[in-house]
């Protein structure tokens, strides 16, 4: 990452704190109790099965963790190892125990690894792990990383949570974290406990709550009610907590995108001069400003302005060019009907762009879209749902998607672009299949020389522009309000999957401001 990210995080930090005036710090001294309204509830508490694998969790450590500026630390791992050739080697830290009181040893970090890796244990994450052949513990303090290939990105994967030898990955979740589970009541709220045991710093933090609420409106409310500590909510949302007393709001630059994720085999959507006229049509400008209230940038691309790896030869106008959106409709045969919709041998300008329900800013940013289309005779009809009905339309729908990472451009993009993940959940939904895109991903993956790598991924990034794959939308700012004055918040560089680090992965560091 570019030192600039450690600065545009300080800098976010250090404006918002001033421009919102805490002074309810006794309240804040008397808690012990700290309750986050999260906007999405975990599927499973299982790092093996796909739970905050980047280092978000409260409950499990990895080999390295990442500070808020992205560097990596050693973690369960006495030190960062050497990283050359296809054999990496970890020592274990000393005095670790699991929140059950067993000692950490090599063995529990092989077995994690082996977990995922095991085909038969259908772990959705295990594709990102695909450069490990085997993990192996000599003795109790050792971990051996035998990898098929040099991989780049192997201490970035090291931050996996670690859990003991045997355990069953269903059960109540075990972790060397700084908190231990205590509940879980589905559909409202995790709870979990301080750990005594913990090899670090021990939280101030007592009880930690984690409350969901999917609906972006009802988590603010219950904000503004008093229910939650702190909230993660959309940049427009957190207006009404700007300059509150006791309320402060924060901002963190990430590498999070939404853009419109098209399926590439339907007879609309799959037509390269539509997807190049929306790209055209779309005004990325007043989404950031009246959407994202400023708190963002234009999108043009999977890999985020910021980072060492993004090509700004990709980078567009934020303005619409709808005159010349036009043109390349026309000239694709795209003829406007009596009804202004054009129209291309009998078949229609028109599709479904589906959103999440309860996602506000994606609603706002699908209706903007929808009307920048109809002004170049496009009929995009909008569809607010739940993820259980999106899932299975991806293949036939549009969709407003988030994804994105600051961590290395294997991360994501592989998923969402290589042939071998069509179908496959959320990741590739739009069913892209372009072999020189294939070769490019798998080159990223295996070449260890970073000026080598970045020439990889700047063509890979110039060819998913070139096929107008997506039309990204915004980067945006993370925006959360915290109620109370406390020390030891910290703003970072954020991923996409915010609800399980971020800003609340500081909450450890947390104390009530004396």
């Amino acid at each position: 990452m570019k030192r600039g990210w450690a600065a545009l995080a300080g800098a976010a930090l250090l404006t918002l704190t001033a421009c919102s005036t805490p002074t309810q710090s006794t309240a804040a001294r008397a808690q012990d109790t700290v309750v986050l309204g999260l906007g999405s509830e975990p599927d499973t508490l299982s790092p093996v099965l796909g739970y905050a694998p980047d280092g978000g969790s409260l409950m499990y450590d990895g080999l390295v963790r990442r500070t808020p500026d992205l560097k990596l630390q050693p973690a369960l791992a006495q030190a960062l190892p050497q990283i050359k050739g296809t054999q990496v080697t970890f020592t274990l830290r000393q005095g670790v125990t699991f929140h059950n009181g067993k000692p950490l040893t090599g063995a529990d970090v092989a077995y994690t690894y082996t977990k995922l890796l095991d085909p038969a244990g259908n772990s959705p994450i295990r594709g990102d792990y695909a450069a490990i052949e085997k993990v192996e513990a000599p003795d109790a303090r050792t971990v051996v990383f035998r990898l098929k290939y040099p991989y780049a990105a192997i201490l970035q994967r090291a931050t996996l949570g670690i859990v003991p030898d045997g355990s069953d990955l269903k059960s109540d979740p075990v972790g060397t974290g700084p908190y231990r589970f205590a509940s879980w009541a589905k559909g409202d709220k995790i709870t979990l406990k301080a750990n005594d045991r913990y090899w670090g710093a021990k939280p101030a933090i007592k009880t930690l709550v984690l409350a969901y609420t999917a609906d972006d409106n009802s988590r603010a409310t219950r904000m503004a009610a008093g229910e939650f500590t702190a909230t993660e909510l959309p940049p427009k949302a957190v207006g009404r907590f700007r300059n509150q007393p006791g309320v402060t709001v924060y901002e963190a630059p990430s590498a999070d995108y939404r853009g419109v994720m098209f399926p590439l085999e339907q007879p609309v959507t799959g037509d390269l001069a539509v997807r190049e006229a929306l790209n055209l049509a779309v005004d990325r400008g007043a989404m950031v400003s009246a959407i994202l209230a400023g708190a963002g940038s234009p999108a043009y691309g999977p890999v985020a302005p910021g980072t060492d790896w993004h090509n700004a030869a990709v980078d567009g106008s934020s303005a619409p060019d709808r005159t010349k959106a036009a043109e390349v409709l026309e000239s694709a045969g795209w003829k406007v009907g009596g009804d202004g919709i054009r129209v291309k041998e009998g078949t229609p300008a028109r599709f479904t762009l589906m959103y999440p329900a309860g996602d506000a800013l994606r609603k706002e940013l699908a209706l903007a879209f929808a009307s920048d289309a109809k002004r170049i005779g496009i009929d995009v009809r909008l569809a607010g749902l739940d993820w259980d009905a999106i899932y299975p339309r991806m293949a036939k729908d549009a969709l407003i998607m988030g994804w994105g990472s600051p961590y290395d451009p294997d991360y994501v993009n592989y998923e969402l672009f290589h042939s071998s993940y069509i179908g496959q959940g959320s990741f590739n939904p739009g069913r892209y299949k372009v072999p020189e895109v294939d070769k490019l991903l798998d080159a990223g993956r295996r070449t260890t020389d970073p000026a080598a790598r970045k020439k990889v991924y700047d063509a890979f990034q110039q060819r998913v522009s070139d096929d107008q794959v997506w039309v990204y939308l915004v980067y945006l700012k993370h925006t959360y309000v915290v109620r109370g004055d406390w020390s030891g918040i910290t703003v970072g560089v954020e991923a996409h999957e915010h609800a399980t680090g971020g800003l609340f992965n500081t909450v450890p560091e947390w104390k009530p401001a004396s």
